[in-house]
């Protein structure tokens, strides 16, 4: 099996994981989650210098932050399966004391996790403030972040765009997740984002796009291409095409998703479209 056939199998366990820690829990956002696990397999698998010995400082890695918290199960999953914590860990999933909460949260230390996050309109802020103190201790890693295209409606996330161009931090990847759909309907309908793209040129960032973001070779294709653009001055941002349920047919094409769970029914339909993995359900 190739490397590259791996990670997929690994996509499709982490697509499993979700399904089924959102069941147990009755509660989460499956939709979300499923649309941009080819995204996490890419960045954890290929593109970033991680460590799972946790250091919360991350000197010396490449940092990750995930502005768009309720997609917390595909993060948690992904997390588990590249060692930061046990795979047995996902069945806590929101439980009360658990570090597994349904939004990111830093209160029982999770490895991984360095800022709560769910609060929408503040992710590109905080890995702004991360990239550049990187740049102050001569750190020459990258700092990555995961935004929804929602979220783009929020005001702070263009505060955020104009600081960010103006002193140039361009040691910084940006990505929105463009599955155009939010938790009231589709974003086009709610408040049209119009040409996303044009909007942050004329910020002064560099811009790519990835058409595609459930084909894990042009995630991985578009995230290295941001990669070769970084240090030239401009931040960069990727504008990632994907589909909201990715992988289970009744799931996708809707908004309906967004943060519903399945109920027993509904989950053996979903898990019976993706089979089971050498990874193994934990």
């Amino acid at each position: 099996m190739s490397d590259i056939q791996k990670l997929k199998t690994l996509a499709t366990q982490i697509r499993r994981d979700i399904l089924r820690m959102v069941h147990a829990a009755q509660s989460g956002h499956p939709g979300g989650s499923l649309g941009c696990t080819e995204y996490f397999v890419a960045l954890y698998g290929v593109i970033m210098k991680h460590n799972p010995n946790f250091q919360p400082d991350g000197i010396g890695e490449d940092l990750f932050f995930l502005s768009n918290g309720h997609i917390s199960p595909v993060w948690y999953s992904t997390l588990a399966r590249f060692g930061y914590f046990s795979v047995q860990e996902l069945a806590t999933f929101r439980k009360i004391n658990s570090r597994l909460q349904g939004h990111p949260a830093t209160e029982e230390g999770l490895p991984g996790i360095r800022v709560a996050s769910g609060s929408l309109g503040q992710g590109l802020s905080v890995a702004i403030g991360a990239a550049q103190a990187k740049k102050l201790n001569q750190d020459p890693h990258l700092v990555y972040v995961l935004m929804g295209d929602g979220e783009q409606q929020e005001g702070q996330i263009w505060e955020a765009a104009m600081y960010a161009a103006h002193h140039k931090v361009d040691n910084l990847i940006a990505t929105v997740d463009l599955n155009g759909q939010q938790i009231d309907g589709p974003v086009s309908k709610v408040m049209n984002l119009m040409d996303l793209g044009a909007k942050y040129r004329a910020f002064g960032w560099e811009v790519t796009e990835c058409t595609e973001g459930n084909n894990l070779e042009q995630v991985i294709a578009a995230l290295q291409h941001a990669k070769n653009l970084t240090g030239k001055g401009k931040p960069v941002i990727i504008l990632m095409h994907t589909e909201m349920g990715y992988g289970v047919d009744f799931m996708m094409h809707s908004h309906k998703w967004h943060g519903v769970a399945p109920n027993d029914e509904q989950l053996a339909k979903a898990l019976a479209q993706l089979p089971e993995t050498e990874w193994k359900d934990y």
